[in-house]
C-alpha cells in the first residue's frame, strides 16, 4: 500500500479513486524510474514526492477535461518519454486502449520492461516518429484521443498529433501557464491541419503552486494528406 499521503490526497483532489492494486502500481513504476532512470535518460525529476506530483499526477490532471473514457476508447500518447501521460492514464483507467510513440529506442526498451513487470495489457510502445507513422493508414485517423507533454510549441505538436485523431476526436496538449500567444499563434496552423479549439483550462495542480494548462483542440475535417511534413519541418518551421 502506498504510504504517500500527499499522493492519496492529490488524487482525491482529482476525485479519482484507485484500489491498492492500482496504488502499488505506481509505487512499482516509481520504482523503475527511479532505479533505471541514469541507464535510460528518463528524468531530470528524481525526488520521489516531485514524480508523484510533477509526473503522475500531472499525467492524471486529464481527468478534470471532463472527457468520457469509454471501454474502446483509443489514446495514442506522442513523444511519452519515460510513459507520461499513457502509463499513468493506463493504470488509473485500465480499460484505455494505448499507443506510446517515442523516437528514442532506449526508452522505449524502458517502456516495454515497465509494461512487462506492472502486467498492464493493451497499451504498446512504439519506436518511430509522428512524421513517418501518421502517415500509415494503420495510424492515421485512428485515435479517439492524441495527449501530448512533449516540449514543442502548439503549431508543431498540432501538426504532430492532429493527423492521428478521427473525425470529432480531440488532441490535447499539456503546457505551462501563460500559453494565451501560443494559442493565438497556432491558430491557422490547427485550423489548416483540420482542427479547432475545443477549450482550454488553465489550474493549478493539487496541494501545489504549480501552474498548468490544458489545451483541447476538436478533429472537424480531415488533415491533408501532406501533414505532418518530412522529420524535422513541423519542429525547424511551425506553420
Amino acid at each position: 500500500m502506498i504510504n504517500n499521503n500527499i499522493f492519496l490526497q492529490d488524487l482525491d483532489e482529482l476525485n479519482l479513486k484507485l484500489s491498492n492494486n492500482q496504488l502499488s502500481k505506481f509505487d512499482y513504476y516509481l520504482e523503475l524510474l527511479i532505479s533505471e532512470n541514469e541507464k535510460f535518460n528518463l528524468t531530470t525529476i528524481t525526488e520521489p514526492s516531485e514524480i508523484y506530483k510533477k509526473h503522475f499526477i500531472d499525467s492524471l490532471s486529464l481527468i478534470s477535461y471532463g472527457l468520457n473514457f469509454f471501454t474502446d476508447t483509443k489514446v495514442i500518447d506522442i513523444g511519452s518519454g519515460a510513459g507520461f501521460p499513457g502509463i499513468p492514464l493506463k493504470i488509473a483507467f485500465p480499460h484505455l486502449k494505448i499507443t506510446l510513440l517515442d523516437s528514442t529506442n532506449k526508452r522505449i526498451s524502458f517502456l516495454e520492461d515497465v509494461i512487462d513487470k506492472l502486467n498492464l495489457s493493451d497499451i504498446k510502445p512504439i519506436h518511430g516518429r509522428a512524421e513517418e507513422f501518421a502517415h500509415q493508414s494503420f495510424f492515421r485517423a485512428q485515435y479517439d484521443l492524441c495527449v501530448s507533454r512533449a516540449v514543442a510549441n502548439l503549431s508543431t505538436l498540432s501538426e504532430y498529433c492532429l493527423p492521428f485523431v478521427k473525425l470529432g476526436g480531440l488532441f490535447i496538449a499539456y503546457k505551462g501557464e501563460d500559453i494565451d500567444t501560443e494559442i493565438s499563434e497556432a491558430q491557422n496552423s490547427t485550423s489548416l491541419l483540420g482542427g479547432q479549439l475545443d477549450k482550454q483550462m488553465n489550474f493549478t495542480l493539487p496541494n501545489s503552486n504549480i501552474s498548468r494548462s490544458l489545451i483541447g483542440i476538436k478533429k472537424i475535417k480531415e488533415t491533408p494528406v501532406k501533414y505532418p511534413r518530412r522529420a524535422g519541418l513541423p519542429g525547424k518551421r511551425p506553420l
